[in-house]
């Protein structure tokens, strides 16, 4: 599979909204070992600074959300519930703590790899899911701060191919049970249904 062009830090600068939703689409790549692992980003949160009460940067500046607060384009790695790594992309401007974590992809290169991680599971739950995917791909908090945009980084996003609007569903963020409103019904989770029709 040829390489497409990688997206520029000026992607991540934009709104957290529009990253989201232009992240549909894209390709999210690991190199690992020199092979490529690949697939299709489907489903993405946008959480969008200290003023959001589902963001991890309401706390403000912690050790864990101090790469929040740096240049867009980096990669937010998180372990949460005692046993998962979640993938984020550093959005805004340095110093506005938002991002976008990438909750699903569509596995297209390196699946051999994936299918020795996941094979265990159908086809349609190997990356469905934000820690899914990240078991899938081998990624892990060594990757915490990684800078998306460095010629010789190991994990970044290509370009893809558009996704039209109605393909596209959104709504509320997963797991929000104890989170606020207006912030746990904020329509910022951007969703492509059923992707192994699409793509």
């Amino acid at each position: 599979m040829s390489a497409r062009e990688r997206l520029p830090r000026e992607f991540y600068a934009q709104e957290t909204l529009t990253v989201a939703r232009q992240l549909l689409g894209k390709r999210l790549v690991r190199v690992e070992d020199g092979q490529r692992i690949a697939g299709i980003i489907t489903e993405t949160e946008a959480y969008c600074g200290e003023q959001d009460l589902g963001c991890h940067a309401k706390a403000g500046r912690t050790p864990r959300t101090a790469v929040m607060y740096g240049p867009p384009g980096f990669a937010y790695v998180y372990f949460t519930y005692g046993m998962h790594w979640l993938f984020n992309t550093v959005t805004r401007p340095k110093g506005q703590p938002e991002a976008v974590l990438v909750r699903a992809i569509y596995p297209v290169e390196g699946v051999e790899i994936i299918t020795a991680r996941r094979g265990k599971q159908p086809r349609k739950l190997w990356t469905n899911g934000p820690a899914k995917l990240t078991a899938a791909m081998g990624i892990d908090g060594q990757h915490n701060n990684l800078d998306l945009c460095a010629p010789g980084a190991e994990i970044f996003i290509e370009e893809g191919d558009e996704v039209p609007e109605e393909w596209i569903t959104r709504g509320p963020r997963v797991g929000f049970f104890t989170v606020p409103e207006p912030w746990k019904s904020k329509p910022w989770r951007f969703l492509i249904e059923r992707p192994e029709e699409r793509f």
